[in-house]
């Protein structure tokens, strides 16, 4: 008899194909391999296309695909194509959510968390991409609610919506980190209220390009004054305040100055925006509040 038209019992089938004699007789009842013929006694006997769906099966289920998705493709009513492409893509889902989990315990691991925090942390870090985007975008439009905006002030607006469409596939704990204290972050109220009164006080560098300007001066100059270890209060601290600001500035004018400043160096503002960068993978900017702190005390001392 040849190959092709011998059959099989289970037990000789289960030799040839290193499968169980109850996973065969279970696939055959649920009538994904069913068999060939019966013998006079009522055994099962499968022939060689029986074999080889035998092995098919066992490669489908090895990858996962349930026995129902299976019996479709045996059937032709989905290819193997089809099913791969979206287990696929439900595969990169769950190993998106295992990385998640896993930098999140990294993460309590690390800080020590309590049992509150370790919940809190886990919550926010499953929040969809859509969820975490409505999280950050309620707390700009509250933050600008009731003023007009012009264009410099929507440009800095839309900074602040701005979030990675998802956490990178394997994020490391500082980024799960990240997003877990803006998270906090934006809902203290505290924060919210300081936030707005940058805005409300036009301090907020609504000239964008003013507003770079100075920075650029403050860090250039201020922050080589502090590495030099320049006393904002000496005559070459008044020196290099000169150089930062006009001048020609009139008491008043340099007491408003200070006092924007003030407002402007607020560390959590400066986090805000570091979280961001974080979470974008982006270089973070070098931090301006030494040097913000320099030039408001070279104001105070030479005003």
């Amino acid at each position: 008899m040849s190959d092709s038209t011998e059959l099989y019992t289970i037990g000789r089938l289960a030799r040839r194909t290193g499968l169980s004699v109850h996973t065969i007789r279970f696939w055959s009842d649920s009538g994904v391999v069913p068999p060939t013929v019966r013998s006079t006694g009522g055994y099962r006997l499968y022939d060689a296309t029986a074999v080889a769906r035998f092995d098919l099966v066992r490669t489908l289920r090895e990858l996962g695909i349930g026995l129902e998705t299976i019996q479709e493709i045996l059937a032709r009513q989905i290819t193997v194509a089809e099913v791969a492409e979206t287990h696929a893509r439900a595969l990169d889902a769950e190993i998106r959510t295992l990385k998640l989990r896993r930098a999140v315990l990294r993460t309590v691991a690390r800080h020590r968390s309590t049992t509150e925090e370790t919940l809190i942390m886990h919550k926010f870090a499953q929040l969809s991409a859509q969820e975490r985007q409505q999280v950050i975008d309620d707390f700009v439009e509250g933050l600008f609610a009731g003023i007009d905006l012009d264009d410099d002030a929507m440009i800095v607006a839309g900074w602040m919506r701005e979030l990675p469409g998802e956490l990178p596939d394997d994020p490391t704990p500082d980024q799960v980190d990240a997003w877990v204290e803006l998270a906090e972050l934006v809902a203290d109220e505290d924060f919210r209220l300081r936030l707005r009164k940058i805005v409300l006080s036009g301090s907020s560098e609504p000239q964008v390009e003013a507003g770079f300007d100075l920075r650029r001066l403050v860090l250039e100059k201020a922050g080589r004054a502090l590495a030099d270890k320049i006393a904002p209060e000496s005559a070459e601290g008044g020196l290099i305040l000169g150089r930062i600001i006009e001048p020609r500035l009139s008491a008043g004018e340099r007491a408003e100055l200070r006092e924007r400043l003030r407002i402007l160096a607020d560390a959590q503002v400066e986090r805000y925006w570091l979280l961001l960068s974080v979470l974008n993978d982006r270089e973070p900017f070098p931090s301006v509040i030494p040097a913000f702190n320099w030039v408001i005390a070279a104001l105070r001392a030479h005003g």
